[in-house]
């Protein structure tokens, strides 16, 4: 497959795992890439930048632009997780994992942006999580999945107009950060996820931009985007009384569940308040 012959793309944390797959997969499909690996049927680049400094963020997209003379292709994959109940953060613990999963995603991005719309091509794809809709002991990494998401849909507005595509994918895999194994589920290998993102990098997906699509190796579909609910209640005067009315009411059947997939806390199970 040569979907990506002459192009160049920066893959981030791609040292093992899902980014090793993804490079190697892009590398195979033709293009030039730099990560952390060593070529599989194309050129790879090492690079052993830190996407949590700006300037380092920078330097890995000058590096590619200086050694291919062009940059096709972003894929912000680097990131990190760390299990704890809300009361139980460490402040440390909080700040790494905010620096690498949120600023190293608007630190490449930028950096990559910049030169895409000079270009007025290119691609960008972000890493999300199915752990942004809820999960428990995920607090602090479900935050930054969401932000990521929600990047992508202002990025991809901002970037329309240059001819730059941004997407996002929310993966499910066995590696090291998987949210672990669910009863009668077993987790795809990282290089069933690895087509997905060669695909957005393609010219294949071409007027695709601004989705986030979640692939878990044999399900793929898109995430919808947050939304208001179609249900929208009018007063001139809301007082505690009137909305206590109307979350009893109308608006109950519009609650949202909360969390991830089968694990979601349904209001309908909660019974009334009134």
């Amino acid at each position: 497959m040569s979907i990506l012959n002459g192009k160049a793309v920066v893959v981030t944390g791609a040292g093992r795992g899902l980014g090793r797959a993804y490079a190697l997969h892009a590398a195979l499909c033709g293009a030039a890439v730099v990560a952390e690996i060593r070529g599989a049927g194309g050129t790879a680049l090492p690079s052993k930048h830190s996407v949590a400094r700006a300037d380092e963020a920078t330097a890995l997209v000058e590096e590619c632009v200086r050694e291919h003379g062009r940059l096709d292709g972003l894929v912000n994959n680097a990131g990190v997780l760390h299990a704890a109940r809300v009361w139980e953060e460490e402040p440390e613990q909080l700040r790494t994992i905010v620096e690498v999963n949120v600023l190293g995603v608007l630190y490449c991005g930028a950096a990559a942006a910049r030169v895409m719309r000079d270009a007025h091509s290119g691609a960008i794809v972000n890493v999300t999580s199915g752990a942004m809709e809820g999960f428990e002991r995920l607090g602090a990494y479900s935050a930054t999945k969401g932000a990521v998401a929600s990047v992508t849909f202002a990025w991809a507005l901002e970037l329309a107009p240059a001819g730059v595509r941004v997407n996002a994918i929310s993966p499910q895999a066995q590696t090291r950060m998987n949210l672990g194994r669910r009863e009668g589920q077993s987790p795809a290998a990282p290089e069933r996820i690895a087509p997905l993102v060669s695909y957005l990098l393609s010219d294949l997906s071409r007027g695709v931009t601004g989705q986030v699509v979640r692939l878990t190796g044999p399900e793929l579909s898109l995430v919808r985007h947050p939304r208001r609910c179609e249900l929208v209640l009018r007063s001139d005067d809301w007082t505690v009384e009137a909305i206590a009315h109307a979350f009893d009411t109308e608006l109950r059947r519009d609650l949202e569940p909360v969390g991830f997939n089968e694990d979601a806390y349904r209001w309908s199970d909660a019974g009334s308040s009134g």
